[in-house]
């Protein structure tokens, strides 16, 4: 039964004590209105990705647009950036839940990028949870208590809050407006801004933003639409609300220059979604056989096409003005474990100095003892600057043959490259509702699975033969996720059966569908609320 119905909103899940004033009428109609006037264009540009995935898989390329090239040609500006934000060498990132708040808010970072998409399981309860706790954030008051009695509180001094709410292609079932859902993307932002952008604003601190998995600038440019909704609603200058773009997508990246034409107003840098962007490109070129990369291990994040995908990023940038962010490093320290050895931290240190070096104003990091190293490796390059948008660049032109120059296939695929990625993306469906997943001092976010679970979809598809001569066909990836099912379940902290075993029925889905499925996510989120709205009682333990 709903539990909420006013004014054509309906919402139908269960909401913790916290959210009744998240959910006040004025709340809740003002992201109705959003809806209304939005929604039917983000479905429309959701059917576009669709219409060009098709054109991909019939062959078609991907290149710069020649009927925007006047933009990409000019010289423009975005709206310089607000003070707060000259200095973002180091910028943390984690789900947006509150004692992972307040430790990144302390941490002593730039800035703190509170994930309310990969990062943390989009759950009702979750979303109402994270939605009161940056409430409280933005007003100095969020505390958090531990069953043991510790409790932690926020510091006076504290890094930038930016929030990220999820991609346009993401539904919210449990809020319907008019009967139909609300855009995930319409709702946590609404809701953010709605009750924290005043804040903000009086502090000189945002609201800031980060906005993922764009696809194409007419994506851009809706998000500058409704931002100008919400200034104009909420009696705030134009360019009030600012936002970083993750460049995380292959069709993105030939459209930087005109994503940050539409959204100059509200730009603050772009970002790259390294990983993502890997994932990306894997998917997109999934159907064209001349792509099918057959050596997993050659698809780095520091192959020529993702050399031509960063250059491209820091220079189109600081030709704009905007600040350009590198992407988060997969490596978390173990507090509780043996200790990480000093060589790992050195790794670190040298990887994001090759950042610094590449012209990148900062990157990101998961973990709070990542601060200081990373702060040092930007420090020796930066020499006492906040930024590098006075760096003068001069690096080569970037055609489209250098974003899809691909690393051939120089061995075949192995038996072990396919068990490796089956485990990988099993193992992260088996464990999605704990959020992010750290295997091996290793963030094994959603990202890490959607490139492995994408290779696999590619193999069957274009029956692949293993370098012993085994074509990855069905059977043979049933076999592999039977065995790995297996190992799973036989791990003193395996999942609990039921959990697997709807892992296993996921992860077939997604391997043997006819058409590649966008986001793994998306599946799995149905999954999670249907076992949330019908709880087994295997559910609980093995």
């Amino acid at each position: 039964m709903p539990t909420l119905t006013r004014h054509d909103v309906t919402i139908t899940a269960s909401s913790p004590p916290e959210a009744a004033e998240l959910l006040s009428p004025e709340a809740t109609a003002f992201v109705a209105e959003l809806h209304r006037r939005f929604g039917a264009r983000r479905d429309q540009l959701l059917a576009a990705r669709h219409e060009r995935r098709k054109a991909l898989a019939s062959g078609a390329t991907l290149d710069f647009h020649e009927d925007t090239r006047e933009i990409r040609d000019a010289a423009w500006s975005i709206t310089p950036n607000p003070m707060v934000l000259a200095d973002r060498r180091v910028e943390i990132t984690g789900p947006a839940e509150p004692k992972t708040i307040i430790d990144a808010l302390n941490s002593g970072a730039s800035g703190f990028m509170a994930c309310m998409a990969e990062a943390m399981t989009p759950t009702w309860d979750n979303l109402m949870t994270a939605q009161s706790a940056l409430r409280a954030a933005t007003r100095g008051e969020l505390a958090y208590t531990a069953i043991d009695g510790r409790r932690w509180e926020l510091a006076p001094e504290r890094a930038t809050l930016h929030v990220r709410p999820r991609g346009w292609h993401a539904d919210e079932p449990a809020f319907l407006v008019d009967g139909a859902p609300v855009a995930g993307a319409l709702l946590d932002a609404g809701l953010f801004l709605f009750h924290s952008a005043r804040e903000l604003v009086v502090r000189g601190a945002g609201p800031f933003l980060y906005l993922s998995k764009l696809e194409s600038y007419a994506e851009a440019a809706l998000w500058r639409e409704v931002f100008v909704a919400v200034e104009d609603e909420l009696g705030f200058g134009r360019g009030t609300i600012r936002a970083t773009v993750l460049i995380e997508t292959l069709p993105a990246a030939f459209e930087m220059d005109e994503i940050a034409f539409e959204l100059r107003d509200h730009l603050t840098g772009l970002s790259a979604g390294r990983r993502e962007y890997l994932f990306s490109t894997i998917k997109f070129l999934a159907e064209q056989p001349e792509f099918v990369q057959l050596d997993p291990a050659r698809e780095t994040t520091t192959g020529p096409f993702m050399r031509a995908y960063a250059d491209l990023l820091v220079t189109t940038s600081h030709r704009r003005g905007a600040h350009a962010i590198a992407g988060m490093g997969a490596f978390v320290p173990d507090r509780g474990g043996p200790g990480v050895p000093a060589a790992a931290f050195e790794r670190e240190c040298a990887g994001r100095g090759s950042e610094a070096q590449l012209g990148y104003d900062g990157t990101w990091v998961a973990h709070p003892d990542l601060v200081p190293v990373v702060r040092a490796a930007f420090d020796a390059v930066l020499d006492g600057r906040p930024n590098q948008l006075d760096r003068d660049h001069h690096s080569p032109t970037i055609t489209a043959r250098d974003l899809l120059d691909l690393p051939p296939a120089t061995c075949g695929v192995s038996a072990e490259d396919v068990r490796v990625n089956a485990a990988v993306a099993l193992g992260y469906l088996a464990t999605w509702l704990a959020g992010p997943v750290v295997i091996g001092n290793l963030m094994e976010d959603a990202v890490r699975a959607e490139a492995a679970r994408t290779r696999l979809w590619q193999w069957v598809r274009h029956g692949v033969r293993t370098t012993d001569g085994v074509t990855v066909d069905r059977e043979l990836m049933r076999s592999v996720c039977r065995k790995e099912a297996a190992r799973l379940a036989a791990r003193e902290d395996g999942p609990p059966r039921q959990r697997l075993e709807q892992a296993q029925k996921l992860f077939e889905q997604v391997t043997f569908s006819a058409e590649l499925a966008d986001f793994l996510t998306t599946p799995g989120l149905a999954l999670v609320r249907r076992r949330m709205t019908h709880p087994t009682r295997h559910e609980g333990g093995a």
